[in-house]
């Protein structure tokens, strides 16, 4: 086994390649947790028709993508911002609130603490309870919440975990938050993937609170990482008048934006995509679940995390095992609160996920 103290991400396959010495094209990344169907077949058959639109300034309002985004979400057109990705937008809202301390939930996805933390702000964890499955307690959180707090970082379907608060949970959260004037931020990078979105979703809970801002994305369901385009939803008019403000103009190119209008209206592959993921993760939840080797936790996501529970197993040793047959998965070790017994693997194709089932099946009976 490769000693090696780098944790890598899903878009570290160049990394990988100068490591184990497999050419990055032959790897099958279950880390990234992208839409295994690719992109949106109506966007690549349609793209290039749009091709002159280069040749012009976007608009600067983006109308028209808004108002697709609006019949998308539901949300209203004039809520929705649109930027270079969620991660410009989340580095956005967290410039423009300025919170000195913020709540977390852990284990999750590091940049927000990262950005948190460029702002001067101070980054508090609520840990998420293994033996509950991960699965937050409202009571309990809420109790939690005080006026020392300023920001609530919530990301739902949460990553690595793969668990989620559902829009009546969350709804009890925004009560008590706004009591004490908290900002919530929800990630809902994963919510298109779960069973049941209208019963997830936070964004009808723009119309209501005006302490809440929805982030999305089209890196993972749209799988278009390279394309940028994230937005979020807020129903706070003076936030919404900051971000305009402060936002730098065409953020987003013109054909990401029409990109953007077509995937989103692309429904004949927004209900495959869902079907599949439901089947698969289904699926795999079942079968490694009969094997004592594995902890399989509810997932409501794309992707399943896993703890180890044979003691000669680590996750940096199963890390190693499946990228010598070419398939990527995460090694959690680095999550706040998870240790070397902990995986994450999204779900692909039932081809390729009958294959890294077959790999970790056999590490689990050496």
């Amino acid at each position: 086994m490769i000693q090696h103290k780098d944790h890598f991400h899903g878009s570290d396959l160049e990394k990988i390649e100068q490591l184990y010495g497999i050419k990055k094209e032959d790897i099958t990344s279950f880390s990234a947790n992208v839409n295994p169907l690719g992109i949106s077949p109506l966007l690549k058959k349609t793209l290039c028709d749009h091709i002159d639109a280069i040749t012009t300034y976007p608009d600067r309002d983006y109308a028209s993508l808004r108002k697709c985004l609006s019949s998308y979400t539901g949300a209203d057109p004039a809520h929705i911002i649109v930027g270079n990705g969620s991660t410009e937008l989340i580095s956005l809202f967290i410039q423009i609130t300025h919170p000195k301390k913020a709540l977390v939930l852990g284990p999750t996805y590091s940049e927000y603490e990262r950005e948190i933390s460029l702002e001067g702000g101070t980054t508090l964890y609520y840990p998420l309870k293994e033996e509950q499955d991960f699965k937050l307690d409202i009571p309990d959180f809420t109790a939690h919440l005080n006026e020392n707090l300023d920001l609530v970082v919530i990301c739902n379907p949460n990553n690595p975990t793969s668990s989620c608060i559902t829009r009546k949970e969350m709804r009890c959260i925004l009560d008590v938050c706004k009591q004490y004037g908290i900002y919530v931020m929800v990630d809902e990078t994963y919510v298109e993937f779960t069973e049941d979105v209208t019963a997830i979703t936070s964004i009808p809970l723009a119309q209501d609170y005006n302490n809440i801002i929805i982030l999305r994305g089209t890196s993972k369901f749209f799988a278009a990482p390279g394309l940028r385009l994230g937005y979020a939803i807020t129903g706070n008019r003076d936030l919404l008048t900051e971000i305009h403000t402060k936002k730098n103009p065409w953020t987003i190119n013109s054909l990401a934006a029409i990109a953007g209008e077509i995937m989103f209206q692309d429904t004949e592959y927004i209900e495959k995509t869902r079907q599949l993921i439901s089947a698969e993760r289904k699926r795999i939840s079942e079968l490694l679940s009969k094997n004592p080797a594995f902890k399989i936790y509810p997932a409501q996501a794309n992707f399943i995390l896993v703890r180890l529970l044979k003691e000669s197993l680590t996750s940096g040793l199963l890390f190693d095992t499946a990228i010598r047959q070419k398939m990527m998965i995460r090694d959690c070790s680095t999550f706040p609160f998870l240790n070397d017994k902990y995986f994450r693997f999204c779900i692909m194709s039932p081809e390729m996920n009958y294959k890294l089932l077959s790999c970790l099946l056999t590490a689990a009976d050496v």
